[in-house]
């Protein structure tokens, strides 16, 4: 009777401690492990059993995809590399002390989110209502709760926008991992005066323990003034210059005004064989302007920078830069910037071509000499 007892009695309590986990120790703590597709991510479990006796852990799972196990006195490590899709799962440590038994689960979450969102139209008009489309490429999961779109101004979210709805489409893929193309619609009223210069179309992901952002830049097209000509582009769009006051306004007054502070201004001028951006502050003396940011490097680019006149010389040379140029003004650390799309995009004459242009026109020399030639040995002889 007594043996009885005692048996049940010491069964209740090694299920008792298995339900309860027991004390498993378990790294990561999170009950949900979220882990990038193609990256690589280690649970740790370990085990301490009381007094001298020795434990027993172990990583266990129900498919072929648990990982890299490898496991010692009192610990368990699983290892998963190059995490697919497919890896994702529940993961099961067991430890045992003598005859109790105690297991931990971890659901491992595999996700997919490159910066790779797109925008369409690419750029925007300051003075008219438009729609957008902002789509986030070969994401997943791309469920609501936790793949988010969203358009800021600044660092907040546009007021005043109409969401038209939201759509996921399965992307094709040649491998076993299933992702999505995520696009969001909004239909934006007009942008005001003064319009932004420019707005971001924000994608975040949010996972147990995990948050992510990746944003967009969008350009607003401005008017432009009569002394500054717009250029146009192979997207039939033009360039955007980001100056903190409105467009045709009249230039920024003399530092000491009372009204407003000085700011410099982009000014584009034809070059030969491209484009000259001056940058410019008539703000009195003592100022002066410097270039700081260009698409690449600015070391590619020529410049010259005088007192409150600085210039940058951007060259065709196949293809137009595209990307932000930015000027500062010191004191005061005010900017301008421009934003630049590509003019026009040819690829550059092969070797083979240009060796072949030059052999045919030398050819077509010998020709014509021989030909002059004949015709003055019959003049000479007749």
């Amino acid at each position: 009777m007594e043996q009885g007892l005692a048996f049940l009695l010491s069964l209740f309590m090694g299920l008792f401690q298995q339900g309860l986990g027991g004390p498993l120790e378990v790294e990561p703590h999170e009950p949900v492990v979220a882990v990038a597709v193609g990256e690589s991510r280690q649970l740790t479990c370990r085990l301490a059993c009381a007094g001298h006796s020795a434990s027993s852990v172990q990583w266990r799972g129900l498919d072929t995809t648990l990982g890299a196990v490898h496991s010692g006195a009192g610990s368990s490590v699983l290892s998963v590399r190059n995490a697919s899709l497919s890896a994702a799962g529940t993961r099961i440590c067991v430890g045992s002390c003598g005859n109790l038994t105690f297991q931990k689960s971890v659901e491992l979450l595999v996700f997919a989110f490159p910066n790779q969102l797109t925008v369409s139209p690419m750029a925007l008009e300051a003075k008219q209502d438009q729609e957008l489309a902002c789509t986030a490429h070969n994401v997943t999961p791309a469920d609501p709760d936790a793949l988010s779109l969203s358009l800021l101004l600044g660092d907040q979210e546009l007021e005043g926008v109409q969401s038209l709805g939201r759509d996921e489409e399965e992307e094709p893929q040649e491998g076993e991992d299933l992702l999505f193309q995520v696009t969001k619609r909004w239909l934006l009223p007009t942008l005001g005066t003064p319009a932004p210069h420019t707005l971001h179309c924000q994608a975040t992901m949010r996972l147990p323990g995990l948050v992510q952002s990746h944003r967009l830049p969008i350009p607003v097209r401005h008017s432009l003034t009569s002394q500054e000509p717009p250029i146009t582009t192979s997207r039939d769009t033009t360039l955007e210059q980001d100056s903190t006051h409105s467009p045709g306004s009249p230039g920024p007054k003399p530092e000491n005004s009372s009204t407003r502070p000085c700011h410099p201004e982009i000014h584009r001028l034809p070059a030969p064989g491209g484009l000259e951006l001056l940058c410019e502050a008539a703000c009195g003396p003592d100022i002066t302007v410097h270039w700081t940011q260009a698409p690449s490097d600015l070391a590619a680019y020529e410049r010259w920078e005088a007192g409150a006149q600085a210039s940058l010389t951007v060259l065709w040379a196949g293809c137009s830069p595209e990307g932000w140029f930015q000027c500062r003004l010191d004191p005061g650390g005010q900017t301008a910037s421009l934003y630049l799309l590509p003019e026009f995009c040819s690829p550059p004459m092969s070797e083979t071509l240009w060796v072949g242009t030059l052999v045919l026109g030398l050819l077509l020399l010998v020709f014509l000499t021989y030909r002059l030639w004949k015709r003055c040995q019959a003049h000479q002889h007749p």
